[in-house]
Parts: structure tokens; sequence; C-alpha cells
């Protein structure tokens, strides 16, 4: 599973934060990740750590010949998702419908055949094709999806808000009550105080549009400026056409979940906010048009 946009993270000197005693940084999914905690973690800790992580990218990544997800790109067939499915597609669900089709994890084909598939060619092999609809593609009861025929399932828009979720609360279960989970500047953080949190300028890495003060929660952010790789050519695609978008070029979603904040992140290049259910439970900030509009609850500012 690919990396997303980064945030530039730096601590507040106005509000308190966790006292950091321990950062933990290693590379996974193809991304860079940092765990800070008060105490170090131990080595059993860090060995489940791997344990999740290394199971979900077997699970979810289309990157990998021997995942889930590939095997049922290669068969038609009903199949058992892991436990996470659930919450995961749920989410997809109600995002494909408040974009009108528009975010689907049905995008793979296109993604691949324009360059971002196995191998990373990053050249194009072919002209993008829209997505199948969901109902002619797939069913899910909860506990199974079905596929009449082979496809390839994408989760990325979502997904890797959900690994730092689940590894957020594998160490909470080992009595870590205090924690900054990041993965590439997709965060969930829980603890006292707050961080503040630079918002990147999609075109300048050296520049900041806005700040969010982070308490206890996620932020998530994504940009066509990441994952880029031709004219014209990034990883937010509308399903509907299988083409990249540019109306919007970054948006940043805080959430209670780093899954919710993921999903929303994207589905913020396809549809009007006020599209999206409220019951989610987000705050956004997005340039659209070379201006910057923000949510009224957006715990943070953004610049003009």
């Amino acid at each position: 599973m690919p990396p997303s946009t980064r945030s530039s993270r730096k601590r507040s000197p106005e509000r308190p934060a966790v006292t950091v005693t321990d950062s933990w940084r290693f590379e996974a999914i193809g991304t860079a990740w940092e765990i800070e905690t008060p105490e170090p973690l131990s080595a059993e800790i860090r060995d489940a750590v791997g344990v999740d992580i290394e199971a979900y990218d077997r699970a979810w990544s289309r990157f990998r010949a021997d995942s889930l997800v590939s095997r049922i790109g290669r068969e038609a067939g009903t199949w058992t998702l892991p436990a996470e499915a659930g919450a995961l597609l749920e989410l997809y669900r109600v995002l494909y419908d408040a974009t009108d089709g528009r975010m689907s994890p049905l995008v793979a084909r296109s993604l691949e055949r324009l360059g971002y598939g196995p191998g990373l060619a990053l050249r194009p092999s072919g002209a993008p094709i829209p997505a199948p609809a969901w109902n002619d593609a797939i069913a899910w009861d909860g506990a199974q999806l079905q596929a009449p025929r082979p496809v390839t399932l994408d989760v990325g828009a979502a997904g890797k808000g959900q690994l730092v979720d689940l590894v957020h609360d594998r160490l909470a279960s080992f009595g870590v009550v205090a924690a900054l989970v990041d993965a590439s500047g997709d965060l969930r953080r829980s603890g006292p105080g707050t961080i503040r949190i630079g918002l990147e300028h999609p075109g300048d890495p050296t520049r900041v549009v806005g700040v969010v003060e982070l308490g206890t929660g996620a932020l998530c952010a994504s940009a066509i400026n990441r994952r880029a790789w031709g004219e014209g050519l990034h990883h937010v695609l509308d399903a509907t056409t299988g083409m990249s978008i540019s109306r919007v070029s970054a948006t940043w979603v805080v959430a209670d979940t780093a899954m919710v904040a993921d999903g929303v992140a994207t589905a913020l290049f396809l549809t009007e906010p006020e599209r999206i259910p409220s019951a989610l439970g987000f705050e956004f900030a997005r340039i659209i048009g070379g201006r910057i509009e923000c949510s009224s609850g957006f715990p943070g500012e953004v610049f003009a």
C-alpha cells in the first residue's frame, strides 16, 4: 500500500504535548512510519505491530502477488475477508454513494492501465477505463465477498488510515495510552495536550498553507502532487471515467479515526463536503480552484 501526503509536524509552544522519550522509525507497506511514545516500546509490542502490518498488507495490497486481493483479481468466487473488512467496506459504500460512484474500491484496473500497478512501471499501457458498478462487480454480506468474475480491489483511499488505527489500537491493547502513530503524514494520536501540525503546500514542500492543533484523534491528507508520475497523471481517479482529476489539489481531514479521515480526504476531491454524511464526524480544509476553504469547526487555521 503506497504512501500519502506528508504534513509538516512540529510541537506547539503554546500547548502541552506528550513528553516523547522514544521514537521508533521503520519502513512498511512502501512508506515511512514513526511511532512516538513517552516510554520505549518493548520488543514484544514492536513484534506485535509488525505482525499486524504484515497481515494487513498480505490481505489488502494489490502490489504483491500473494495477497488476498490479488487472488480475488485472478479468480471469481466467494471470499472470507479479514475482520477489519466490515468497517472498511461500509465506509467505502457510504463514500461511493456520496460521490455518485466516483470514489470506488474498484478503480484498480484503470490505475494499472495508467501505470500505477504492480511493478510500478509508471508508464501508461492503455487508455483509462471506468470502474465497474459496485452492485455488478461485488456483493458483501458483512462476512463474505462475492465476486462473480475476477475483480481487483484497491482500498488505498482509506486502507492506510485503517492500518494506522489498527497499530494505534494494538499499542492501546498493551496499555500504551499516549502515542502518536505517523504513517508518512497520516496520523492518529492519543494522550494529553495537542501538537501543532503544518499543512504542506501541494506545490512547495517548504511552505505551509495552514496549521492544525491535533489533540486526541486523527489527521490525514491527500494531494495530487503525491504519487504523480506523468502529465496529468496521479493517484486520485474519478472511478466513473478512470481518469485523474485536478479541480481539487489538496485536502486535510480531522476525525476520530484515521480510516474516516483518510477516506473523506479522498472523497473531498470528488464531491462537495455537504454531500458527505456529517455522521462520520469530520472537519476539513482543502485547496480548490486556487483558494483554501475549511469547515467551521476545523481545529486550526488556514492562510489566504
